[in-house]
């Protein structure tokens, strides 16, 4: 068709024609990039819908167990009070409660979840994260959150590595099985008998006693500060997935 517009010297007329087909190829270009805009929003939009999901159900997660732990502090920390004041007592007033107190280790294990969280600071994720706030206070969590472990494992080595080896020193492990029971009869009538008194009386033992006390207090501290920075994530989380 071309050839036969030059041809018959139809010049203008292949110009307009020629024009025509320049502006309809732009124009499908411009719309598939747009299509294409779009896709790529709707994606992104997808991804971090998920990763605020993952995060959120995380950081739930991390609530209710750092609820439950500063639940339990306090009746640990009774415990080691309770302990301390049986120190300089006489043998006789030792009853069998403050005995069953003495031996009680009262230590929770809880893990903290940390996954959802270091996997966005540590890959691409983090670029699809909007808001600047929400991007500071991702970086710091995780800090948090070995401060807290760091914290959980000096008391497991007070326990593991001081207090277990004491105790077992001076408390005869006869002691936790059922006294009703007959076949532990001859071990509790024959076996070495436990020396409270003895154990009471141990200055290690106090300083470890004290030393677990002061520790727990101060994850008691770390707990409800990493609680409020648990509830301020999870509050602007849902800012965002709103």
């Amino acid at each position: 068709m071309r050839q036969n517009l030059i041809v018959s010297h139809k010049f203008k007329t292949y110009i307009i024609y020629a024009l025509g087909e320049i502006v309809l190829i732009v124009i499908s270009i411009s719309i598939a990039y747009k299509l294409n805009n779009l896709n790529d929003i709707r994606k992104n939009n997808l991804i971090e819908q998920k990763i605020y999901n993952n995060l959120n159900e995380e950081l739930n997660t991390n609530l209710t167990l750092l609820c439950s732990l500063i639940d339990d502090y306090p009746r640990t920390i009774t415990y080691l009070e309770n302990t301390l004041n049986y120190v300089g007592k006489n043998p006789r007033e030792i009853t069998q409660g403050a005995r069953d107190t003495i031996i009680k280790i009262n230590n929770k294990e809880m893990s903290l979840l940390d996954g959802s969280i270091n996997s966005i600071v540590n890959t691409t994720k983090f670029e699809f994260i909007e808001s600047t706030e929400l991007k500071d206070l991702i970086i710091m969590y995780p800090n948090r959150i070995q401060e807290f472990r760091d914290q959980d494992q000096k008391i497991r080595t007070i326990i593991t590595n001081r207090l277990k080896p004491v105790l077992e020193s001076y408390i005869s492990l006869a002691d936790m099985l059922p006294d009703k029971d007959l076949k532990y009869k001859r071990i509790k009538a024959f076996g070495n008998k436990s020396d409270y008194a003895g154990l009471l009386a141990n200055k290690e033992y106090q300083n470890i006693i004290v030393d677990r006390l002061l520790q727990t207090q101060l994850q008691l501290d770390n707990a409800k500060k990493l609680r409020g920075k648990t509830k301020i994530l999870i509050t602007k989380l849902k800012q965002e997935l709103n």
